[in-house]
């Protein structure tokens, strides 16, 4: 399957949400991520977001597509995370 993931957590607890996700997605900009990602390693991925987050005070949003065949997406401005050939 195919998500975007975005968040909004606390200063203090962001750089592990950011961490976290570089795991299993690929960053597109600030608390942005997306990606193929299996149900297992999401749900491994939520997981570990819940544990580091505090529910009161953050927010996780995960859109969910069957693949990203009949997705488009379109950027205007700055490419935060431009594709290299290097890994």
């Amino acid at each position: 399957m195919y998500i975007i993931l975005v968040y909004d957590f606390g200063e203090k607890r962001v750089a592990k949400a950011l961490k976290t996700c570089r795991k299993y997605l690929t960053w597109v900009q600030n608390s942005v991520f997306e990606g193929e990602i299996t149900e297992g390693d999401l749900k491994k991925l939520k997981i570990e977001l819940e544990n580091k987050m505090d529910k009161n005070e953050d927010s996780l949003i995960i859109y969910t597509l069957s693949n990203n065949k009949y997705s488009n997406k379109e950027i205007i401005g700055c490419e935060k995370n431009k594709p290299t050939i290097f890994f």
